[in-house]
């Protein structure tokens, strides 16, 4: 194992950046493809990505440093952003997610120093221990993990009109 806090840190700071960059000023035909029913759109994925910053990543920072396993993480409801939907804009959206994850990094950047033991643990209410270094890491991987999802249902738009290169295009390869 290899986490770095610094190189996870270079990742969770370019992705509202990444984001703001490929969404804004997109038409809504862009932005509200999915890929069917029960999946998201890619502003559905942006409002998923500012509820994590509210209510998961660093709140469950701070229950392992200053709890441990002796407290189960606060609940973080992944649908929530589907029952508090937000009638701004694309691009007031993507500032929210990177006004808020500005300060999350702010803040972990005040509340973890170089002596902070990577291994301590805190109890997630479904996986039971997990380290602090597989959060963070974690953190991370949500946020490749949300910029694949959202290229790849963009993509999806275009599967019939790209014709007989969709079996070269790996975007649009299904699982």
């Amino acid at each position: 194992m290899e986490f770095k806090l610094q190189e996870a840190i270079e990742i969770l700071e370019r992705t509202p950046d990444t984001l703001i960059c490929f969404l804004s000023g997109l038409s809504n035909e862009w932005l509200l493809a999915n890929e069917g029913a029960g999946t998201w759109n890619a502003e559905e994925v942006v409002g998923h990505l500012i509820e994590a910053e509210k209510t998961n990543w660093l709140l469950r920072v701070e229950t392992i440093l200053q709890k441990g396993e002796n407290e189960l993480f606060p609940p973080f409801d992944r649908f929530a952003h589907s029952k508090n939907q937000s009638s701004n804009s694309i691009e007031e959206k993507l500032h929210e997610f990177k006004t808020i994850r500005m300060q999350n990094i702010e803040k972990l950047k005040e509340i973890i120093d170089s002596g902070t033991p990577f291994e301590l643990t805190g109890m997630h209410p479904e996986f039971g221990p997990v380290k602090l270094r597989e959060l963070l890491s974690t953190w991370v991987v949500h946020d490749m993990t949300h910029i694949s999802q959202i290229v790849r249902v963009m993509a999806e738009r275009y599967r019939e009109d790209v014709g007989p290169w969709a079996n070269y295009l790996g975007v649009l390869k299904r699982k």
